[in-house]
């Protein structure tokens, strides 16, 4: 027991400082707008997931977007972006894993990367209606006369965009990784 305590801190340390160092390198899509980036630090999130369970998603999702803030910061001292990064990377890595965990095959982790692309694009949808945007305008004193439109037109595609990016980069590391990770995984 003590080994796949010792191993599981281990590999969710190494797989958050991978998840954080590629949360840093990251690229807008146009026309979107610019805050709105993609990055691959949800890959690492979804190996701890299918390795370590979906408490070593969350941990890995958690720690790498503390240190980003720590490091980074946030524009109105609030972390309101790692806060909705790290709601992000669970709607999408959450549903992943569950879905390919009864099915385990490449067609069974294709079915849940496709869901985890529809719950993000959907609820962070939701989420930035009701919780994220309100609350970035309220601390940074902005507006912008028709959230529900600009969500509708920005948010729900860059996220379904963002998500089939991810998606196509994630299943060309599983596919080859796939025999490594059902031998480490410890779930």
């Amino acid at each position: 027991m003590r080994k796949v305590n010792l191993r599981s801190t281990v590999g969710i340390a190494a797989l958050s400082s991978l998840a954080c160092l590629l949360m840093l390198i990251k690229f807008p899509i146009p026309p979107f707008p610019s805050y709105l980036t993609v990055d691959f630090s949800d890959i690492p999130a979804l190996i701890a997931a299918l390795v370590f369970g979906p408490i070593g998603a969350v941990l890995v999702e958690l720690i790498k977007n503390i240190i980003n803030y720590l490091m980074v910061s946030s524009d109105v001292g609030i972390p309101i972006g790692n806060a909705a990064n790290f709601v992000s990377g669970l709607l999408f890595v959450l549903p992943t894993y569950y879905i390919y965990r009864h099915l385990k095959t490449k067609k069974g982790m294709t079915i849940g990367l496709i869901a985890g692309t529809v719950s993000l694009a959907v609820l962070m949808s939701v989420l930035n209606y009701f919780v994220i945007l309100p609350a970035y305008f309220v601390l940074a004193n902005l507006h912008i006369p028709n959230v529900k439109s600009y969500i509708i037109a920005g948010i729900l595609p860059f996220n379904i965009i963002k998500g089939f990016i991810v998606t196509l980069v994630f299943m060309l590391i599983f596919t080859r990784l796939q025999g490594w990770i059902e031998k480490r995984s410890v779930i």
